[in-house]
């Protein structure tokens, strides 16, 4: 099971980074999604998953005879998704933004619409 999450979490990966050099603003949010649930679904197929198996100790914090979770990729994973959805949330505002500014999504076009230095 860990080589199929493996393997979903790469081909995730490889979708994002194509997505991120597109060249358009939105694209580009989507493969910043893309690669935060990449990065998500790595991190739980590192804890090994064992069907059955919760991270739980015995009574008098006695190790169990059979195998457990390891609850701490669990935790962090939790962690990871509340800090997703709020630098997706922010980067959502800054290309509405950046679409009100512009009229448009095209990085490249962006940057011609910088202004020019004052030492040039």
């Amino acid at each position: 099971m860990e080589t199929v999450l493996a393997i979903l979490a790469g081909v995730l990966a490889s979708c994002a980074v194509w997505l991120m050099l597109s060249g358009n603003l939105l694209r580009f949010l989507f493969g910043l999604l893309l690669m935060s649930n990449a990065v998500n679904l790595a991190i739980f197929a590192a804890g090994r998953l064992t069907y059955g198996a919760p991270p739980l100790l015995e009574a008098g914090g006695r190790l169990p005879e059979y195998d457990m979770a390891n609850s701490l990729p669990q935790a962090l994973l939790l962690t990871a998704i509340v800090i997703g959805f709020g630098l997706f949330a922010f980067a959502l505002a800054l290309t509405i933004r950046a679409y009100r500014t512009f009229g448009h999504l095209e990085i490249d076009r962006m940057r011609v619409a910088e202004p020019e230095e004052a030492g040039k």
